[in-house]
């Protein structure tokens, strides 16, 4: 007897549905008013990023000042500026903690962890947005600050120059670089110019050639061990001509610029951060509306409580249906409509889906079971008829009766073996052992196990391989696949015809292909070539035909190997079978 489709009303899903909303909203407003009520560390996170950005400023201005003066003698009095304008106690000491400037009274006990390590050469990028431009702090100069004469010859160029765009109508104005280089720049530099040679000048400072040849020169061990070419640098440092990896031919530029600023700038020292002494204070705590909060909280509560009974009351609707269709004989084949596109009817459809498969894996099961009678009771009918004719005395067990009989049993071994490794496919059952495989030596071989038989049909068994194509396959089964495409080809082909084994490479995939020069197979029947007791021929000779079984495994195999199988025919021209494997496993 059918059980009703009603459930009680405890177990409804409309009653679930309603009690987890009611559930949920209790708890959201609940967190609100907590949340609310909490609003503080709102202010405790901004004055966590105001420590982060003074952070960031502390360690900005004592990489400038590395960056300018060879050590540390006079950092004092801007430790001290900057301490009192971030408001935090800021030391810095040697790598063995000798403190070198301190905010602090003497004696204070240090923090107990580093904040960084401020060195020019090796910017943090945590906290220098100038490591974006390079490891190397361009504040930097050393060897390429100019002189003041340099400085004066730079701005007499620089105003020449400006002068001749503004008179060809390009506004420019004058810049000068951190080492004191003047020089003009457009205002708009996508302004086409016109004849931009009779303003521009490649004049370069004696300070920043002997520079850039002495950088050149220390550069040059590095490249050297590195297997690079030499590099040529400008006046800005920029490379160019430069052949080689362009990552290692930087490294060895960068190593070598922090070679030659080394004298230059102040040596790596530990820096520590603390609070002081009056910590500043926090921000007052918000104060919250408890009765109105309290208000909201009720009304969230009833327009959930609403929302869900109408939402609850459509979503059981289409579940009803499903379960009435669920429920059905399993002999019936029924649909449910789909009426929404949310979940529910995407589980409609898949149902519908499921069923329409169901009906056809049926009658693919009753095909099938038929098909296998159909196979087994040929050759056990054979076989009964000549046992039961040497019983009445009316065959005589002679040599040949005998071989006829042991074709039957075998026929039916093969049969049985086929079966076999299909189950196990279906099952996931296939174990492969794959190994390296050369594909000559695999179509060679192939090619030995069929050619007595391809012989005495009178059919031509060749090989062919373009180049040395690998797999990485089980040869055992790759053997069984490729002998079963050869055992088709040579079944249909006729007295004079030529099959032919073929492999190659094709990206990263090796094709191997079995060409007959047979009857062919129709187009309308290539779609079906590899179902299971598929055969061209529709009345099951066994003089035209096998098992039906042989192309089944075949797709199987090769889709174990992670492969496919495909086939293309021109009736009573030729058919071509191809493989395609991944050449690596």
């Amino acid at each position: 007897m059918r059980r009703s489709g009603r459930v009680r009303p405890y177990r409804s899903l409309l009653v679930k549905l309603l009690a987890s909303s009611v559930l949920i909203a209790v708890v959201a407003v609940g967190l609100t008013i907590w949340l609310t009520a909490t609003t503080t560390s709102e202010a405790i996170r901004q004055e966590q990023g105001q420590v982060l950005a003074d952070d960031a400023s502390i360690y900005d201005g004592l990489v400038g000042y590395a960056a300018t003066h060879p050590d540390w003698t006079g950092a004092g009095p801007l430790i001290h500026e900057l301490a009192g304008r971030t408001g935090r106690r800021i030391a810095i000491t040697d790598q063995e903690r000798l403190i070198l400037a301190d905010s602090a009274a003497p004696g204070t006990p240090l923090p107990a962890r580093t904040a960084a390590v401020v060195d020019p050469l090796h910017l943090d990028p945590a906290l220098s947005p100038r490591a974006a431009d390079g490891p190397i702090d361009s504040r930097a100069l050393g060897p390429y600050r100019l002189t003041e004469e340099e400085r004066e010859t730079s701005q007499q160029l620089a105003d020449k120059q400006r002068d001749c765009l503004q008179g060809l109508g390009v506004p420019a104005e004058i810049v000068r670089r951190p080492n004191g280089r003047a020089e003009p720049r457009t205002a708009n530099p996508v302004q086409p110019m016109v004849k931009p040679g009779a303003c521009l000048s490649d004049w370069v400072s004696g300070t920043e050639q002997r520079a850039v040849d002495e950088l050149t020169r220390l550069a040059k061990p590095c490249l050297e061990r590195q297997g690079q070419p030499r590099v040529r640098l400008d006046e800005n440092l920029v490379l160019y001509g430069a052949k080689g990896d362009p990552e290692v031919i930087r490294t060895c530029v960068d190593n070598a610029r922090r070679e030659q600023l080394q004298p230059h700038v102040a040596p790596a020292a530990l820096l520590f951060v603390g609070s002081q002494a009056d910590p500043r204070a926090l921000p007052d705590p918000v104060r919250v509306d408890t009765r109105r909060l309290l208000g909201l909280g009720l009304l969230v509560l009833l327009l959930t409580i609403g929302v869900t009974a109408l939402v609850g009351g459509r979503l059981v609707r289409p579940l009803r249906l499903l379960t009435e269709a669920a429920s059905a004989p399993a002999d019936g084949h029924r649909r449910v409509p789909v009426t929404t596109r949310d979940e529910i009817g995407v589980l409609a459809t898949a149902f519908n889906d499921l069923s329409e498969r169901r009906q056809r894996v049926e009658e693919q099961r009753k095909a099938m079971v038929s098909d296998i009678a159909h196979e087994l009771r040929t050759p056990l009918t054979t076989i009964r008829s000549g046992l039961e004719a040497a019983q009445d005395g009316v065959a005589q067990p002679d040599e040949a009766w005998l071989s006829s009989q042991l074709e039957e049993v075998l026929l039916l071994q093969h049969i049985i073996d086929d079966l076999q490794d299909l189950a196990a496919a279906d099952a996931g059952a296939f174990r492969l052992h794959p190994e390296p495989v050369a594909v000559a030596d695999l179509l060679d071989q192939v090619a030995a196990a069929h050619r007595a038989r391809a012989e005495q049909s009178g059919i031509a068994l060749r090989t062919t391989v373009t180049g040395d194509p690998e797999l990485h396959a089980d040869p055992v089964r790759l053997r069984q696949l490729v002998g079963n495409l050869v055992a088709n080809a040579v079944r249909h082909t006729p007295v004079g015809g030529t099959v032919t084994l073929a492999g190659q490479t094709e990206g990263a995939e090796v094709v191997l292909t079995v060409t007959d020069t047979g009857s062919g197979i129709e187009a309308d029947d290539l779609p079906f070539v590899f179902d299971r007791f598929w055969r061209a021929e529709k009345s099951r000779n066994r003089g035209t035909g096998g098992s039906g079984l042989g192309l089944a495994i075949v797709r199987q195999l090769a889709e174990a190997h992670g492969g496919t199988v495909s086939a293309t025919s021109t009736p009573g021209v030729a058919t071509v079978f191809t493989l395609r494997l991944p050449a690596e496993g």
